[in-house]
């Protein structure tokens, strides 16, 4: 291998050169530096190791410069600028050490604007922040001042727990707001949900209470609706106005609420299975008596055109009676031939009023009476009738044929 001492003088680079003794200098603009030996090696492996430095160094450099672009916080920029300003100083390489420090130098005049610009973006960040945690906290207000009876707790709790999870990520993720305001924001937010919370524990508490009161009465229900199995189709009534207390018993939450439904209803399941075997028995007994109301009801429609009222009455008596003694019909049948015998006595009632308004002797005296004032009147306009006919007053002719046929009419109606 060639040793250094035996190098040429002019085996040099333009920012450095190796001399006989094998020490390495840098050219800077007050002229050569020593930055060092590199030992048993040829004058280009030496000027290489030492430019090499150079070029870690421009890389930290040119590094820096990107991260001012990308907008690295000022502060630690300004850190930066200070360390590799004091590395290239002085510092053992070979290159142009003078650009690296004007470059720095050019950075140091930018963290300034750097500095006031991320300021600026800080304090907005903050603005926004203020104003995100502002309007969470209005929200938390905002359930809090609700009517907490008429709140949808499951709803509340859902919207408050994701308010919270909100609050919890602006804290991580977001800037951190002056200790004054980030104090005062949580400590309203805090309020609203102690608020909430204080209501909903107050409500349910309530609530526990008041189902456990209907728990009890329809606990007391269910005994008695159990209890009344043994009375038959008799006791259906009585279930019927237990079921009224049900329904007036109130919430006991749901799934004691269908437990105990069931019991119940099932209790009354027993009454109604007797009553529908009982119904269906009679059903068949009574399926015979509806064939032969039928056939009464046949005979008894024709009273319907019936005039005379004696007969009818008689006819319906007669109907009537065997109607009685035949018993009930089927259920579903019952309504509509009751209707229909209903209709037909009707009808005869109606002949027997019709006869005794016609036959009513104080009406027949008015009618009388009124009749003779008639027949008197009309005596009178025919007398004057004919004496203005003879004498040719034409008005009172037209006036006395006029009063005479009205007269006539009232007398016709008396008659009907």
């Amino acid at each position: 291998m060639t040793r250094l001492a035996d190098v040429a003088t002019d085996d040099q680079t333009p920012w450095g050169r190796v001399d006989d003794d094998g020490t390495v200098y840098v050219r800077e603009a007050d002229g050569e530096r020593a930055v060092g030996q590199y030992p048993d090696a040829t004058p280009a492996e030496a000027i290489a190791y030492f430019e090499r430095k150079y070029v870690e160094l421009a890389g930290q450099v040119s590094l820096l410069e990107q991260r001012v672009r990308g907008g690295a916080p000022a502060r630690d920029v300004s850190k930066a600028i200070a360390h590799l300003t004091a590395s290239v100083s002085g510092a053992n390489a070979v290159g142009d050490l003078a650009s690296l420090t004007a470059r720095l130098a050019k950075l140091g005049g930018s963290v300034g604007e750097l500095t006031q610009k991320q300021s600026a973006e800080a304090k907005a960040a903050v603005n926004d922040a203020i104003a995100a945690r502002e309007k969470l906290v209005g929200e938390a207000e905002a359930l809090a001042a609700q009517d907490p009876a008429k709140a949808q707790w499951k709803q509340v709790s859902s919207q408050l727990d994701s308010l919270f999870a909100r609050w919890q990520t602006h804290q991580q993720d977001g800037p951190r707001l002056p200790k004054s305001e980030g104090d005062e924001l949580w400590k309203r937010f805090r309020a609203a949900r102690t608020t909430i919370e204080t209501q909903r524990k107050a409500f349910f508490a309530e609530l526990d209470g008041t189902h456990r009161e209907a728990r009890t009465r329809k606990q007391e229900l269910v005994d008695k609706a159990e209890a009344l199995a043994s009375k038959g189709t008799a006791a259906i009534p009585d279930y019927r106005r237990l079921l009224d207390e049900w329904k007036a018993a109130g919430r006991a939450g749901k799934k004691v609420d269908d437990a105990l439904w069931a019991r119940f209803k099932a209790a009354g399941d027993v009454l109604y299975a007797v009553k529908a075997e009982v119904d269906a028995q009679e059903n068949i007994e009574f399926t015979a008596n509806l064939e032969q109301k039928l056939a009464l009801l046949t005979e008894a429609e024709k009273l319907l055109t019936a005039t005379d009222r004696v007969a009818a009455k008689d006819t319906l008596l007669s109907i009537q009676r065997r109607w009685d003694a035949l018993g009930k019909v089927p259920r579903d049948a019952m309504k509509s031939t009751e209707d229909r015998m209903r209709k037909v006595e009707a009808a005869v009632r109606k002949l027997d009023e019709d006869h005794w308004i016609r036959s009513n002797p104080e009406k027949q005296a008015r009618s009388d009476g009124l009749a003779s004032q008639l027949t008197s009147a009309i005596e009178k306009l025919e007398k004057e009738l004919a004496a203005a006919q003879a004498a040719g007053d034409a008005r009172k002719v037209a006036d006395a044929e006029e009063a005479l046929a009205a007269r006539k009419i009232w007398l016709d109606a008396l008659g009907s």
